[in-house]
């Protein structure tokens, strides 16, 4: 009873101090709230025609501008580009080298980070700027294909994973985030006994999940987007990721023949229905990891990027 009296005068202490808005202030929010919705939809409505457009026919991607629900479904844009089973082995490829990519990634950056995150670490400033040369000139095409080469990466998963270990940005966002980290705890953990590599994985990382989370996200994404360096190093159909499978379905879905495969009633998919379900093929994978790391995502990148 006491306990329920004590929440009552809380709470109505709380509705007394709480600051009363004026009518601007609430018009003013309103108008954020719209403005913010309408570009909500605007971004949503977009992805909802896409996967729309990808079971619809060809006489309604012809006849209907736009629409979120097609008035027939047809799964005859997924079973072509399914048919042959080539995008199941990219995405079998995409997964393998945005995984371990993604690992190789966050292995060699925050041990990178962490080091540079020491003001008494000498040499610091040197490799700091080192870095930063990095994000402004680069090697050139032929010279990394010639450099790959010598290193007998060319035609390897390897390349993909090892050419871009570690990015410049995203290791000075993982930095400044460790710089961050209250000193004392490692203070501490020095005073029992604790090495810099029992520092680093015991109390270090742990209190980094928020980071972590969030540049993993940005290399799983770069990994599995990347298109051009498979285009450039890899030869072997067999090892093709899916970005390079779709590209070539899409490229091919202009001349579909129809006596390879046996469509259902709805006759063949046509070009924009195939390219619009290569997109689902490529993006949903994505979108399901992307919810997982999300509560993490705002808090790692705002506190690495503005701070330190």
């Amino acid at each position: 009873m006491a306990k329920a009296k004590e929440d009552k005068v809380v709470y109505h202490t709380a509705r007394q101090n709480k600051i009363k808005k004026s009518v601007g202030d609430r018009i003013v929010d309103v108008l954020i709230y719209v403005i913010v919705g309408l570009i909500g939809i605007s971004t949503l409505l977009p992805f909802l025609y896409v996967i729309a457009g990808s079971f619809a026919t060809e006489k309604e991607l012809t006849e209907r501008a736009f629409f979120i629900i097609p008035h027939e479904i047809s799964f005859n844009a997924y079973y072509y580009i399914a048919k042959t089973g080539e995008v199941f082995r990219g995405l079998k490829n995409s997964l393998f080298v945005t995984i371990v990519g993604t690992f190789v990634n966050m292995l060699f950056t925050t041990t990178f980070a962490y080091p540079l995150s020491k003001s008494y670490l000498r040499g610091r400033n040197g490799l700091l700027n080192m870095v930063i040369v990095t994000m402004l000139f680069g090697g050139g095409m032929i010279p990394t294909f010639i450099w790959m080469q010598t290193l007998h990466l060319y035609n390897t998963f390897w390349v993909l994973i090892l050419m871009g270990a570690i990015n410049p940005f995203n290791m000075i966002i993982v930095k400044n985030f460790f710089q961050d980290l209250p000193a004392e705890l490692e203070e501490a953990a020095r005073v029992d006994g604790c090495s810099d590599l029992r520092i680093f994985g015991q109390i270090v990382l742990p209190l980094s999940k928020p980071v972590i989370a969030s540049i993993s996200l940005f290399y799983a994404v770069g990994h599995w987007n990347d298109y051009f360096s498979a285009m450039i190093y890899l030869k072997d159909s067999s090892k093709e990721v899916v970005q390079i499978v779709l590209r070539r379905i899409v490229l091919l879905a202009g001349g579909i023949d129809t006596s390879q495969f046996d469509y259902e009633a709805q006759g063949t998919p046509p070009d924009k229905a195939v390219k619009m379900a290569a997109t689902m093929f490529a993006t949903i994978p994505i979108l399901v990891v992307y919810p997982f790391v999300q509560k993490y995502f705002a808090k790692g990148v705002m506190v690495g990027a503005v701070k330190g």
